[in-house]
């Protein structure tokens, strides 16, 4: 009786002609098997590798500590990765407020341009760059006529994150702007007409609506900077590598799997740290603007 209750009740709720919530299962197998396959598997290959080259144990993780070159690649990385996620909010922050501030054509106008970066090539960037930040090149030229000669740019940590900025400047703004289109402007108004300053009223009320929109953003840049290989090879220098190139050069100059197997490895582990970390702040949905409301 209660079966028949339920079935009932089942057919009630949802339309007809509608499948069940769980026949959307299925749709998901294509995108879980590729999951799998590309990206499972090669960790879990890279994992063993970390744990059996060349001998079964944990020697190759012991061995990043005493090297006395993981360690101090692996902190620059992290300090390079802070760098351009609070440079990229700076930058970020005020060009999503605009966003939510202008009309339909303005604002489509302004995405195109934020999203200019996907539209070219990360090789032909990342040499624009080069010839931007090369000795005498424009920038160069720039600084000094504003009475800064001699700043060398190309083959230095602010060359790096100056190109990496341009870059990741989109995945700041995107969550930002989605955080900020559905905080109503009114509540600012609000605070105003009862007395307080304008940007008393921001930083009181405004600001701590656009945290989630921060955070999402801020870890997401993070992510992918500790990440980046192109960039910091060709504009960078072997004095100031990144964890991605000392991987690249154990894999496939040194052919060590073992030791490149745990570099990735500690890099995959600080990624998934970093996400749930997040995840105790905000919520990944709501951060990104996603609706997850049950209809």
């Amino acid at each position: 009786m209660t079966t028949l209750i339920a079935k009932a009740s089942d057919r009630r709720q949802r339309p007809p002609g509608r499948p069940r919530r769980s026949a959307y299962i299925w749709w998901l197998v294509p995108s879980l098997a590729a999951i799998a396959v590309f990206l499972l598997l090669p960790v879990g290959q890279l994992l063993w590798r970390s744990l059996s080259e060349p001998a079964f144990g944990l020697q190759n993780y012991t061995a990043l500590f005493q090297d006395g070159i993981a360690v101090p690649v692996l902190l620059r990385t992290l300090r390079m990765g802070v760098s351009v996620s609070l440079v990229t909010m700076l930058l970020a922050y005020p060009y999503a407020l605009v966003l939510t501030r202008v009309g339909p054509r303005a604002k489509a106008i302004l995405l195109a341009i934020v999203l200019l970066p996907y539209w070219t090539s990360l090789m032909a960037r990342t040499f624009s760059w080069i010839i931007l930040l090369q000795k005498n090149g424009p920038v160069e030229q720039m600084l000094s006529a504003i009475g800064m000669p001699g700043v060398v740019l190309l083959g230095t940590e602010a060359g790096v994150t100056i190109a990496m900025c341009q870059v990741l400047l989109p995945f700041m703004v995107l969550p930002l702007y989605a955080t900020m289109s559905r905080i109503d402007s009114r509540l600012v108004s609000a605070a105003v007409s009862l007395g307080a300053r304008p940007l008393t009223a921001f930083r009181r009320v405004y600001l701590p609506l656009s945290i989630p929109g921060m955070v999402a953003g801020g870890v997401l840049v993070f992510i992918l900077s500790i990440g980046f290989y192109v960039t910091p090879a060709l504009i960078g220098s072997p004095q100031q590598a990144m964890i991605s190139q000392l991987i690249g050069t154990q894999i496939n100059r040194l052919l060590d799997f073992g030791g490149g197997g745990a570099l990735s490895m500690v890099l995959i582990v600080v990624t998934l740290v970093l996400l749930w970390l997040m995840s105790l702040v905000v919520r990944p949905a709501a951060a990104l603007g996603l609706n997850e409301e049950r209809k």
